[in-house]
């Protein structure tokens, strides 16, 4: 009796066999969607990454650009203290001679502070017409050679070897007598020339 209520060992094997080797279906359009969404959110993570990098680079160029007018405003500053003090002595009455002389030393301390934040004023007088960093307003005969620069009518300046603002300048055409024998007509002849023309007979 006990054997046939004994469950047969083969019949047991075979249950689980078929439990265990049944196939997992996967739906093919479940998993691409899972992956679309996956990328997309990683392509929305990248544009959020990106935009605020672009955020954090604007605020940051103007802050830096904010500080650098601040620096050159503070650097400013002693020169426009010694201007306002010069228009109180002019206020107070105070003689040319000293006004000219404060004037002097404002001038002095703003090209000492132009230097010192890599500034250069431009000396062009007597040197070569550049256009690169001359704008010429005219021509004038002077002492200078011709094609060079003979007088400065509004200073240039140069900030870090770039050109910050051109020099207006008067070109010279080359001392005065020179350019006057150029442009002078030529309408008389040499006296040889008039003797060697002369007859007596006609005299």
């Amino acid at each position: 009796m006990s054997d046939v209520n004994k469950p047969m060992s083969g019949d047991a094997g075979a249950t689980e066999g078929s439990v265990d080797a049944a196939p997992v279906t996967v739906d093919p359009l479940a998993a691409m969607t899972a992956e679309r969404d996956k990328y997309k959110d990683a392509a929305l993570r990248a544009l959020a990454d990106l935009d605020n990098y672009r955020k954090r680079a604007v605020r940051e160029r103007d802050e830096v650009a904010k500080k650098s007018r601040e620096d050159l405003l503070r650097e400013l500053l002693p020169v426009f203290d010694n201007l306002e003090r010069a228009q109180q002595f002019v206020a107070q009455g105070a003689d040319a001679s000293a006004i000219g002389k404060g004037v002097e030393m404002v001038l002095k301390l703003f090209e000492d502070t132009l230097v010192r934040l890599g500034g250069k004023r431009l000396r062009p007088v007597g040197e070569p017409f550049d256009p690169q960093v001359h704008e010429a307003i005219g021509q004038q005969p002077s002492d200078k050679p011709a094609g060079t620069v003979a007088a400065e009518a509004v200073p240039g300046y140069l900030l870090n070897d770039r050109l910050l603002r051109a020099s207006m300048v008067v070109v010279s055409l080359g001392p005065a007598t020179a350019a006057a024998t150029a442009t002078a007509p030529s309408n008389s002849k040499p006296a040889e020339e008039e003797q060697l023309e002369f007859d007596p007979s006609k005299g």
